[in-house]
């Protein structure tokens, strides 16, 4: 009676039922699910981070069935992990790192692929500057391409 449970999500999609009173802090339900662990974890609820450990989930407004966001930080060294280690945010293909500007080069490629179309169907549209402002254009994308994917 008078218990919540609050589903902790990790980065790796999986999930504990964390069972707590309303009244319990932020550092209580750290110390109890993440013993040794308290100063690298980090509690995210409704996009705010959880840095007040005298807090009361009450007073956060944390009920029945809530999701509390948990994030490991790489900080000082610790126990043995008592919960799985988050893996990554994004799925990645072997040999391949996606990152935020990973589709950068294929984009500025079919880019000048339009312009280079455009330039051979529409040639009466541009100037001799254009021209040469196009072939630069290419030249330093392609020395930029193998630069980044020649390594």
């Amino acid at each position: 009676p008078g218990l919540i449970k609050i589903r902790l999500k990790f980065l790796n999609d999986t999930e504990e039922v964390a069972v707590a009173r309303p009244e319990d802090t932020v550092g209580i339900l750290k110390s109890k699910y993440f013993p040794g662990q308290e100063s690298q974890m980090k509690l995210i609820y409704r996009g705010q981070l959880l840095q007040d450990q005298a807090r009361t989930l009450r007073s956060l407004r944390i009920t029945d069935n809530c999701v509390i966001h948990c994030h490991r930080s790489r900080g000082a060294t610790a126990a043995t992990p008592a919960l799985p280690e988050p893996g990554p945010a994004v799925p990645t293909a072997p040999g391949l790192p996606l990152g935020g500007g990973t589709l950068m080069v294929p984009t500025v490629m079919v880019v000048l692929a339009l312009g280079w179309y455009f330039r051979i169907n529409y040639r009466q549209l541009f100037t001799a500057p254009a021209t040469v402002s196009l072939i630069g254009v290419t030249v330093l994308v392609t020395f930029l391409a193998f630069g980044v994917y020649g390594q």
